[in-house]
């Protein structure tokens, strides 16, 4: 039996989805996947992710099963479970599984985790391992998937300010959290390329990076929070608006195609696919290819490839992209890509344009 905190035998029986055909027995290669809060049909990060346990359902013959969590309490409980069911490779979701995830692979140093959004080592000087952080060192066991999604919210953030017809623009985060202010920093620089390039002077609401400071609902599923922060922001003067906060982004979506007073920029997922509804509010989408990155990592554990470490989702390999633009000009189109091949050879960065 495998422990987590040294505890033998917990079992929780808790939201679990049977996927896969059979059930489970047979020596039946198991992935195992916890989700972050917001469920697993969040049509964010957590259905991308799962969507790469579908794939390895569909494509490697894997069985696979989730467990959805509501509250942070639930992350280790979850994980017992998944680990008193003999998983070859657990899945976990979000920078808030952290700790969780590390205490779990320490006590068993021959389960295979991934996790999506976090990597190790993660600790800082004075913090507390097992509790501030996860581990003090790379974990041999546990492969980090992370993604540089601010250079897709950099091209996010220019074509929002080549796009906007009041000269504000918005953005706002779930939790105060690295992977969702990522966006949110890549997003202000893209703003303020545009307005470099072009002698232009197009305000960003809701995030400053110099201040460290921004809006933030403190959740990732009230869409009522989604509805009301998209409200104000309009109010200021906004017209197009980046939610990174999960499925409060949808409330902002719906506040927008009611009203026709803004446009979204969606995350994690094509929102014109994942979030069809709202096509028509939709300006561009930052994708994070996490489905892909879960896949890879599910196949490597079964062909016995496996290897701890980091994983970094980027432009260049494919990692983070930028849907479509609506209703984008060939300039505009042209822009972008120049702008992408600089990102790409490292003749522009995120960060200069932040100083």
């Amino acid at each position: 039996m495998k422990k987590l905190y040294g505890i033998v035998g917990l079992l929780v029986v808790f939201s679990l989805a049977l996927t896969a055909c059979g059930g489970g027995g047979g020596g039946a290669f198991k992935v195992g996947l916890v989700t972050d809060m917001g469920g697993i049909d969040d049509k964010s990060f957590n259905a991308t992710a799962y969507a790469g346990v579908e794939k390895a359902i569909a494509e490697l013959g894997v069985e696979g099963k989730y467990l959805e969590s509501t509250q942070q309490s639930d992350y280790a409980k979850n994980l017992q479970q998944v680990l008193d069911e003999e998983t070859n490779v657990i899945v976990t979701v979000g920078f808030l599984l952290g700790v969780d995830t590390a205490t779990a692979a320490k006590a068993n140093p021959d389960q295979n985790f991934a996790i999506v959004d976090y990597a190790y080592p993660d600790c800082w000087p004075g913090a507390v391992e097992g509790k501030e952080c996860g581990s003090a060192t790379e974990l041999p066991n546990v492969l980090g998937l992370t993604f540089a999604t601010d250079q897709a919210a950099f091209l996010a953030g220019y074509a929002a300010a080549a796009s906007t017809q009041t000269g504000k623009v918005a953005t706002f985060g779930g939790i105060n959290i690295p992977t969702v202010t990522i966006f949110m920093k890549g997003f202000e620089a893209g703003v303020k390329y545009y307005n470099q390039q072009k002698g232009a002077n197009v305000e960003l609401l809701g995030w400053n990076t110099a201040a460290n400071e921004g809006s933030f609902t403190g959740n990732f599923d009230s869409l009522d929070d989604g509805r009301s922060f998209a409200e104000s922001f309009v109010q200021e003067g906004a017209d197009i608006i980046m939610p990174v906060a999960g499925p409060v982004g949808l409330g902002s979506a719906a506040y927008c195609k009611e009203t026709s007073a803004c446009k979204i920029v969606g995350v994690d997922t094509d929102w014109t696919v994942s979030a069809a509804e709202y096509t028509d509010i939709i300006l561009t989408s930052v994708i994070k290819n996490m489905d892909v990155a879960v896949f890879d990592a599910i196949k490597a554990a079964k062909e016995g490839t496996f290897k701890g470490g980091v994983y970094v989702g980027t432009l260049p390999n494919n990692g983070v992209a930028l849907a479509k633009v609506a209703g984008a000009t060939a300039e505009l189109t042209a822009e972008l890509e120049a702008i992408k091949a600089a990102l790409i050879d490292g003749s522009l960065t995120v960060d200069s344009m932040l100083k």
